[in-house]
């Protein structure tokens, strides 16, 4: 039986997010994630919600090379990588990541958020300081943290503001070390990081750059990211990528130069002290690579359905905010009317989750819409068309 404190204190809790109207169930998928699914038995269901950028997520070719590799080398790795959890196919998987970058070196990890998690702490000491955007993702926050400096060595720039980072850039002189973060794209707005200023700065201060490329890779650069977009592969120090977005499957990774990969070998406590990634998942990999770089066709149907659907809904009337990128957010502002359009759009089959406080800032929920490559011009339509009688019915 559960402590009577603990579980007096968790039901507290649960109960303040269900007053706030902060509380969000989950939502489960009985099917492939695909442009329609089925969701909580619900079937036809126009899938709005998803990563899956380029539709790989279901790809036959990516489950023909997860089965096969099953077969060759089994169902799990069985071990952390430095024992005998490294496969061909995780040396495979590294060089072709590097090569797809275009550049020297790759590490594998178990997601993005290990990767900021193994990767911030490890790289930094005592005698150094970290920049980062205030809207960067919550797995850099907390990869700041895990590097134990003091909140006078952790500052804060204004979102893309190059004005509020160079301040900090004079504040932080006097340490050894100093790396600016930021990513690539923002995940709740679809803004793309000011790159070039953001080199700019950093070479003319001395600081190393650091960018999280989640939602650029696949997006951005014919698919390498944020950093191959602006022609600045060679200049960016710590490049970190996902392969649960646009890749389709699952983990992260950090590409850069030989030594900062044979760095966080060494000492990357996730890379350490976790098992290395199933054979299938990284098989599935690699060959969602080959397609993307392959075929370009999937990058430009994303970006072609996203521009349509960006079209659709501000001609609706609706607000997307910043967006340059694929990641649509619908403004909404009140916690309580986001769910609430949330549940009336699935009554609608359209699946578009609400985003609230502590993802985003009290009073700034959005439902975030995210249309892919896969999504056909009747997907599209026929959700504006649900949007639209929402709007007609709000009076908004």
């Amino acid at each position: 039986m559960m402590n009577r404190e603990l579980a007096e204190w968790l039901d507290q809790q649960l109960e303040d997010l269900k007053r706030q109207h902060l509380y969000k169930p989950l939502v489960a998928l009985d099917s492939p994630c695909g442009p329609r699914i089925t969701v909580n038995g619900r079937p036809n269901v126009i899938n709005l919600a998803s990563n899956n950028y380029l539709g790989l997520a279901n790809d036959d070719r990516l489950k023909a090379a997860a089965k096969a590799a099953v077969d060759q080398f089994g169902a799990g790795a069985g071990a952390v990588r430095t024992i005998t959890g490294t496969f061909r196919l995780h040396l495979e998987l590294e060089e072709r990541l590097a090569r797809f970058k275009h550049v020297e070196a790759a590490i594998l990890f178990q997601s993005g958020f290990t990767a900021n998690a193994g990767t911030i702490p490890t790289i930094v000491t005592r005698e150094d300081c970290i920049i980062s955007d205030e809207l960067n993702h919550a797995s850099i926050i907390d990869g700041c943290r895990l590097a134990g400096l003091p909140s006078s060595q952790r500052l804060v720039y204004r979102h893309s503001d190059m004005e509020s980072l160079e301040e900090q850039l004079k504040q932080a002189e006097s340490y050894k070390k100093r790396l600016i973060i930021t990513d690539g794209v923002f995940s709740m707005d679809g803004d793309i990081a000011p790159l070039p200023a953001i080199v700019e700065l950093a070479e003319s201060y001395g600081a190393a750059v650091m960018v999280d490329d989640a939602h650029g890779s696949g997006v951005l650069g014919g698919g390498r990211g944020t950093a191959f977009h602006f022609g600045l592969q060679d200049r960016i120090d710590v490049q970190l990528g996902t392969l649960s977005k646009a890749v389709g499957v699952m983990g992260g990774y950090i590409a850069g130069s030989r030594r900062l990969i044979d760095w966080l070998q060494q000492r990357s406590r996730p890379f350490l002290f976790s098992t290395a990634p199933p054979p299938a998942v990284v098989a599935a990999i690699i060959a969602a690579l080959e397609i993307m770089e392959t075929d370009p066709s999937l990058n430009a149907r994303l970006w072609e359905n996203a521009r349509y659907w960006k079209s659709g809904l501000k001609t609706l009337g609706y607000d997307t905010g910043i967006s340059e990128t694929p990641i649509t957010p619908v403004m909404i502002g009140e916690e309580s009317a986001a769910l609430e359009m949330q549940n009336r759009l699935l009554d609608e089959r359209v699946l578009a989750l609400a985003i609230v406080f502590p993802t985003v800032a009290r009073g700034k929920a959005r439902l975030r819409t995210m249309p892919s490559a896969m999504h056909s011009r009747e997907d599209l339509d026929e959700a504006l068309r649900v949007f639209g009688r929402l709007k007609d019915k709000s009076g908004s």
